[in-house]
Order: structure tokens, then sequence, then C-alpha cells
């Protein structure tokens, strides 16, 4: 019996091209005909390191960042970045400037506070986080200002970016490689890899050097971003797997036509799902619409209790990984650069049937209750 076809929607860790699985459990076996695994191979040999230079040149090429940035490849996710952060770069003489915009913003700001202090200069928590705020406050003086570039849990994404007075540090975990950004508008951004990068346990860094070596503060050498800079990302193990598979990812990337040709499939994408949730009468969007995510698509029904029987319909078509994030619960569908049109498409059809069942049984109800 042939398994079903599945759509997966899924936040991260995320959907692949299925040429990169293939190739990747292919090096896990054999790879290059080294009769080795890259799973054994050492991080120390030719082979590896070559591996490590031509992701960074990737990177490189793809986000077209300017010589005098560095790339490097950490682990510990995102969230190691939220402390690495101000442990480098914020003294206890000044303050550091946090946008807040969701979740993961607010994870930022918490294990900031615990290195100096911290000035919120705009927030949309007053409206559950469903808009992009304006910033009023300055931050001319500030240590750096961070922002969160794609709010996974409330869908909402930055699509212009603060001036940069002073160092901007950007979270894209969710949304690079999905869209061109100017790296220049940025001092260092950083992504855990588990979305448009590859699997998870790399931490992408991309960081301007002289920025890196302003930091004055007395850290560990692990979490010292000139330590890794120094060492080809490769002072201590590095996270081998993922790094191969991600320079897999981006060799896919380069063949669909690079950044710009994927961020117009990834628009594509994102409208036709939108313009469903505007028309199907059950369901409704939770982003203010200018500031919609085109990476991840939250949305609810206006009849909350219906939308457990909604996702059981969905995965009887092989929808999988639409269910909200728990602590908001309703739908969350997340577009990213691997997952085809046709299964955006099966989700839009779904809704529709959905709605035509729902609409039946009303007007069946409606003829009973009139007998």
């Amino acid at each position: 019996m042939q398994a079903t076809k599945k759509h997966n929607f899924g936040a991260g860790p995320c959907i692949l091209p299925a040429t990169v699985m293939q190739q990747a459990a292919n090096a896990v076996i054999n790879w290059n005909d080294m009769g080795l695994s890259i799973l054994e191979v050492s991080h120390r040999s030719p082979e590896f390191e070559s591996v490590v230079l031509k992701t960074q040149l990737l990177i490189r090429e793809l986000l077209r960042v300017p010589d005098d940035y560095e790339v490097l490849f950490l682990q510990g996710g995102a969230s190691t970045q939220f402390s690495m952060v101000p442990m480098n770069f914020l003294q206890r003489e000044t303050y550091a400037a946090y946008l807040d915009t969701g979740y993961f913003a607010q994870k930022a700001i918490k294990e900031a506070k615990l290195f100096g202090k911290v000035n919120i200069i705009a927030s949309s928590g007053d409206k559950e986080y469903s808009y992009i705020p304006d910033i009023t406050s300055s931050y001319d003086d500030a240590a750096y200002l961070h922002c969160t570039s794609n709010n996974t849990i409330e869908g909402t994404e930055l699509f212009s970016f603060p001036e940069n007075r002073v160092p901007i540090i950007c979270d894209m975990s969710s949304d690079i490689f999905s869209r061109p950004v100017n790296i220049r508008e940025f001092d260092l951004i950083y992504a855990g890899a588990q979305k448009n990068l590859g699997p998870a346990g790399m931490t992408l860094i991309i960081a301007k050097n002289t920025f890196l070596s302003s930091a004055k503060n007395a850290v560990p050498s692990m979490s010292d971003y000139r330590t890794y800079r120094d060492n080809m990302s490769m002072y201590n193990t590095p996270p081998v797997f993922p790094i191969y598979v991600a320079m897999l990812n981006l060799l896919w990337l380069k063949e669909q036509g690079g950044v710009s040709k994927i961020e117009q499939q990834n628009i594509k994408k994102a409208f036709v799902l939108y313009e469903e949730i505007d028309r199907n009468s059950l369901f409704y969007g939770t982003a203010n619409v200018a500031h919609r995510s085109r990476m991840n698509i939250t949305f609810k029904m206006y009849d909350a209790a219906q939308e457990d029987e909604f996702l059981r319909f969905a995965v009887q078509e092989g929808i999988v990984g639409i269910k909200g994030y728990r602590t908001v619960g309703g739908f969350r569908a997340s577009l990213y650069n691997a997952l085809p049109l046709s299964s955006v498409e099966v989700l839009v059809s779904t809704m529709q049937n959905f709605e035509k069942t729902k609409i039946h049984s009303g007007m069946l109800e409606n003829e009973t209750a009139h007998v």
C-alpha cells in the first residue's frame, strides 16, 4: 500500500528538497566514494575543510555578502545567540535597544537583561504581536539595536529595517534566504539553520569584521565570535553533518535561480494561501495585513470548536505541521523555500472542501429544523 503524500508545513525542523535529502542519505552511507560516512570523516580533513569553504562561498554569493563581513558556523541555535550577543557587545555602562515583536524577541530581551540595561524602543505586545510597531523612541546612544526579521509564531515580518545609526543586530532565523537583504544594513545577522538553510544543529553568523573586533568584554572562548573567525569556524568539532546538508541545500537554491527567484515563488505561495484565508467564511488571518509574513502564515477559525475537526480533516489529505504554536493556538502554515506551490494548493483545496461540508451540514440542519 502506497503511503499518502505528505505536505509538510512544519515550522522547523522543516521541509528540505527531496534531492537534498537523497544526497544527504547517500553521504551518510558512503561519502564521495571514500568508503566512509560523512558522519565519521574528520573535520580537520581536506575533504571537509573544502565543504566549509564551499558553504561559505555559496552564502556569500547567494546573499551578496561583502568582503569585509565574516561568515561563521556555530552551534547552539539562535537561542544561544540571545545571550552571546549581549555577552560580547553590551557593557554595563551602556544599554541595548530591542524591538519587541513577539515570543522570540522577548526571549532575546530576557537574556540580554542578564548582562546589562535593555531599552524596549517599540512593542506590539498591546495587540498580541499581530503587527510590526513603529519606532518612536531614540536609540542613538545604544550599544546596538536588536530586531527579529520574521516572527515565526505570530506570523509577522519586517519588510524594512531600522536605520543603522547604531550597530544593527538581527535574528533572521526563519526568513533568511527567502528574499534578498542588504547585508550592509546590519552589523551582525544570526540564524538557526532549520528553516531555509538546513537541518538543526548549525547556526549561521554573518558579521562585519570591524564590529566583531570592537567587542570589549572578556568572555569564554566558546562564546567569543572572534574565536570562530580566527579558526575557520573549527575551534572545536563543528556540526559536520548540518554544514554538509546546508551546502547541498544552498546548491539547490542556486539551481533554482537564487534568492531573488525563490522570493517570487514565496510571494506567490503566500498570496494563494492568504487569498483563501480572506475568502473562506470559516477562517481569518491573525496578522495585520501590511505585516503578514510570507514564511509563516497564521490563521484561526471563527468557531474555535471546529479547529480540531479541521486538523483531522487536513491529515486525511496528507497535510502535516499546520497546528499553531501551543501558546497561541489556531493554525500556522510555514511556506519555506522547499515547499512547492502544489502543496499550498492542496491546503487551499482542503480548506474549501471543509467549508463546503460545513455549509452542506448547516443546510441539512436547517432543513431538518423546518420539518
